[in-house]
């Protein structure tokens, strides 16, 4: 998927799906595992499944199995068995304390409130307060701001060089290990070396690769697919009450994913069984052929099963 130097060794492909189970899948959520499942496979990599249910104020009972059992029905099967974040507290916290040793991190009192009344960009307020770090927010000292960086299908992405610069969090004040830091622990630890997403993880990706740095191994390559919108700014998403896809008639939605991706499917792709069309699907795609857009508008068409896409420019 990406070039490799003259005499560099290769890493064996290993890519992956991350949902939160704070709901069943939707379209949205289906084109992220579509996308990551055909990129593996067409690199002939190994394709994992992780629940990201770290933040357990989201998560909604049962909505792990039940996305488990919907990635079964569209034929997305993993290779190796499902991590679950709630799992692994003392593997982020080993980091954390390692961070600490390292004079990285510092406890941090400022509220949401207060940081967006100042413009929703930390300023360092509580960097040489010296708060206990017990009961308290974590901040990791940046040291290694990322402001720009190459991704596969969007190009070159640029951020706030503010914001890069920002000293963020890694530990919330509730206890809670935070998403920026255990993201990269896992791909870290599970050896990812493709991480396929929705574009919506544009800005947050240049804090995960100074991570990275910091912890001085090697980054994935990043691809940033188009979010599914049902109206510009206005993605497909849980939060937004976007309808579970279909898991007894899978067909339909697989398609459409198909689609989305830019592999041009034939209407008899459909008479075929769900291995039968992720195998042509496999064989057909081409990371080339994805739009280079951020966003995607998703429609029903009341005179056909499939949907109608509108590309959206920005």
């Amino acid at each position: 998927m990406s070039t490799t130097a003259v005499n560099t060794p290769t890493r064996e492909y290993r890519g992956r799906f991350a949902p939160s189970p704070s709901g069943p899948l939707h379209f949205g959520s289906l084109i992220a595992a579509v996308g990551s499942f055909l990129d593996a496979k067409a690199n002939q990599g190994k394709w994992l499944v992780r629940i990201e249910d770290i933040d357990t104020t989201r998560v909604v009972s049962g909505a792990s199995d039940d996305i488990l059992h919907t990635l079964e029905a569209y034929g997305l099967h993993w290779d190796e068995s499902v991590i679950y974040q709630t799992q692994r507290h003392e593997q982020y916290q080993a980091i954390v304390n390692e961070l600490i040793s390292q004079n990285l991190v510092y406890a941090c009192h400022c509220t949401r409130k207060e940081i967006k009344a100042i413009g929703g960009i930390y300023q360092g307020h509580c960097r040489d307060k010296s708060h206990g770090l017990s009961d308290s927010a974590l901040r990791l000292t940046q040291q290694f701001a990322t402001s720009h960086y190459h991704d596969l299908i969007q190009g070159e992405v640029r951020i706030d060089s503010q914001l890069a610069k920002e000293d963020y969090l890694i530990k919330r004040s509730d206890g809670l290990f935070a998403y920026q830091l255990v993201v990269v622990v896992d791909d870290i630890a599970q050896g990812i070396t493709h991480v396929v997403r929705g574009a919506d993880l544009l800005e947050p990706t240049a804090r995960q690769l100074s991570l990275f740095k910091q912890l001085n191994k090697p980054a994935p390559d990043y691809a940033h697919l188009p979010l599914a919108v049902a109206k510009p700014g206005f993605k497909l998403s849980k939060q937004n009450y976007a309808p579970a896809i279909a898991k007894s008639d899978p067909k339909p939605a697989l398609f459409d994913a198909f689609r989305f991706l830019g592999l041009k499917p034939e209407n008899t792709l459909l008479s075929l069984n769900i291995e039968q069309m992720l195998a042509w699907a496999v064989e057909t795609y081409r990371l080339e052929h994805i739009p280079k857009v951020q966003e995607i508008q998703v429609s029903e068409n009341p005179n056909s099963p499939f949907c109608d896409f509108v590309t959206i420019e920005k």
